[in-house]
């Protein structure tokens, strides 16, 4: 057999496995993708970088990307899902405004046959996989190191206030719950403030109020780094060096805080640029037939003064990368 009948060969014995049914390694598929990214707002430096970590992995890997932001719009987002749908992308990823409002557009995709992946917040049905991390387990971790620092200290009456993200947000829900169960359990009191919706801006405002409200506070539970950061401003420029800081997402300027000073005790990793790196590997793997699973969980772990010098704060967030696809 010479070598153009042997790949005219291989070409058809691919094309009948993967009729069949046969799921094919991905290296099987060397066809371009176009891939559409619909993200629920820039706004928040978090979405930039996880934005900026999809497209930098679709252009590696000699793939096509749009992305759309939605500004926090949900009309505007679906909007834009039925505007990459009419592009004809071969895969979807969306990253809700909010969970329910984008239902007639994953119906849409399904109706087209376009896969869906949801990223950082899921929906309540509709997509073939969701990538994001435990967000319950990361408000757990962060819980857990707040009642550790608390013990060490032999401290009574602790006073948590809690600076939320935004309002029925699943994100705000599960690092809520995930450090609530813990703290609570252990008998701190936890008083919820204000949704600060993920914005340094907004949360120093509202602590200036929150500070004036509760002079007895010992601690600032944030549901990310950037309110937990706009928080200890506030609480640096009042004198308050007595009260510490507990947040999400291992901003790199937060770790470098917590290596620098005793204020900031714990936050838990969520590097973005992974996400977004994780998403195209999935989107790749469903474009190429693959089987995935309906949770990709893309991994975190808890950092303290004691680990922060492990993790690289070269850019915005803290790089954290376990091999997902092992």
């Amino acid at each position: 057999m010479n070598r153009r009948e042997l790949l005219l060969s291989a070409g058809v014995i691919g094309l009948t496995l993967a009729t069949a049914g046969v799921m094919l390694p991905q290296s099987a598929f060397a066809k371009t993708i176009k891939i559409g990214f619909s993200q629920a707002t820039l706004q928040s430096p978090f979405y930039v970088e996880l934005t900026a970590g999809a497209e930098a992995a679709a252009k590696a890997g000699g793939d096509d990307i749009v992305s759309l932001d939605a500004n926090g719009d949900v009309t505007k987002q679906n909007n834009d899902l039925q505007d990459l749908i009419t592009r004809g992308v071969n895969v979807l990823i969306v990253n809700p405004v909010n969970p329910d409002a984008v239902a007639p557009s994953l119906e849409a995709a399904k109706a087209a046959g376009i896969p869906v992946i949801t990223v950082d917040r899921d929906v309540r049905g509709g997509a073939t996989s969701y990538v994001g991390r435990n967000n319950e387990k990361m408000g757990k971790l962060v819980g857990e190191a707040a009642v550790a620092y608390f013990k060490k200290k032999d401290a009574k009456n602790v006073k948590i206030i809690e600076i939320q993200g935004d309002p029925g947000g699943t994100v705000m829900a599960a690092r809520r719950d995930g450090f609530d169960k813990v703290v609570e359990a252990a008998g701190i009191k936890i008083v919820r403030g204000p949704y600060a919706e993920y914005i340094r801006a907004n949360a120093v405002t509202a602590m200036q109020d929150l500070l004036q409200a509760n002079p007895d506070l010992n601690a600032i539970y944030a549901h990310n780094d950037d309110m937990a950061v706009g928080a200890l401003q506030v609480l640096k420029e009042n004198g308050r060096t007595d009260v510490v800081v507990f947040g999400v997402d291992g901003l790199s300027e937060a770790v470098k805080i917590m290596t620098d000073s005793d204020q900031y005790i714990a936050t838990a990793l969520n590097d973005p640029r992974y996400l977004g790196d994780v998403t195209i590997q999935t989107a790749r793997r469903i474009a190429a037939g693959e089987k995935v699973p309906s949770f990709v969980d893309a991994g975190t772990t808890v950092v303290t003064k004691e680990n922060a010098s492990k993790f690289p704060t070269t850019g915005l967030f803290a790089e954290y990368r376990p091999d997902v696809f092992k």
